[in-house]
């Protein structure tokens, strides 16, 4: 079994979410041993979404879900990057690619890309 440090973060443990393929960084999220261990189980990226405090399977509600593809594991067991294939384009609730489509240039904030999905649509809020 692998054992991961879930005490340092009070039973969470932070989640890069890379593509596989091109290597960009798609978003930050956290996981709890239940997501931790959905994740190896099932292959499909799922998180703990400290907002709502439950179990947050990626795409569940956008239908832009992450398949795992490689695993790998910090040097003090205690953060994880997945390496995923990124299914529907969009790993933003905001609907970008990527979460990191703020990018500071010149002392401001440029937005860079445009969303793929409209989220007040697709999560109907």
């Amino acid at each position: 079994m692998i054992e991961l440090d879930f005490n340092k973060l009070g039973g969470l443990i932070p989640a890069i979410v890379q593509e596989y393929k091109t290597g960009d960084v798609l978003m930050l999220a956290f996981m709890n041993k239940e997501a931790w261990e959905t994740t190896l189980s099932t292959g499909k990226a799922t998180y703990y979404s400290r907002s709502r405090q439950e179990l947050w399977i990626k795409g569940k509600t956008s239908g832009n879900m992450q398949i795992v593809k490689e695993i790998r594991i910090d040097c003090d067991n205690d953060t994880v990057l997945l390496k995923v294939e990124q299914i529907g384009g969009a790993a933003c609730h905001m609907g970008y690619r990527s979460c990191f489509f703020k990018k500071i240039e010149h002392g401001s904030i440029k937005v860079i890309g445009k969303p793929l999905f409209d989220p007040e649509e697709v999560y109907k809020k």
